[in-house]
Formats: C-alpha cells, structure tokens, sequence
C-alpha cells in the first residue's frame, strides 16, 4: 500500500502547514523514527554475541543509517525554511 494512502491524513495536515515539500519531509521524519523504534524493540530481543547490552551488528548498521537519513531530511527542512526566510527579506524590500 503507498505511503500516500497510509499517511493520508498526515501528509494533509504536514502539507497545510508547512507546504508540499517541507510537510512530505515531515512526515519522511516521521516514518523514520517509527522505523527507529520498531529496529529498537527488536534489538531487544535480537542482541549481539560478543555485548548482550547493544543490539546485533545487523541491527546497529540499521540504526545507523536510518539516524543518517533523519539526519539529511532534517538538514534539507532547514535549508527550505532559510531560503524562505531569504525570499521573504528580499520580497520586504
């Protein structure tokens, strides 16, 4: 099922208030860390060998990239609004 139709509701509401391009990154940030805390939960249950206290090898270069991809979507919404507030002191002029 596409992420359009699953999040929906979200995507209107992320849209609305911030615009189509910065609300879709909210929401991307949104299926991230929902993606973080199941890779979580089950590294619970799924522990490395040598340190039962981290999460298997497997799991941590999940979390890894998952955190790197926040990370960028993150860096691109802040890069959106500087360049608005830009616009907006240009256009004040």
């Amino acid at each position: 099922m596409s992420v359009f139709y699953h999040r929906q509701d979200e995507l209107e509401k992320y849209e609305f208030m911030m615009g189509e391009a910065r609300g879709r990154l909210a929401v991307t940030l949104d299926v991230l860390t929902d993606a973080l805390i199941l890779i979580g939960q089950h590294g619970v249950y799924c522990t490395s060998t040598r340190n039962p206290n981290v999460p298997a090898l497997d799991l941590q270069a999940v979390l890894m990239n998952l955190n790197g991809a926040k990370e960028l979507v993150a860096s691109v919404m802040e890069r959106l609004r500087l360049d608005r507030l830009e616009l907006e002191k240009e256009a004040a002029k």
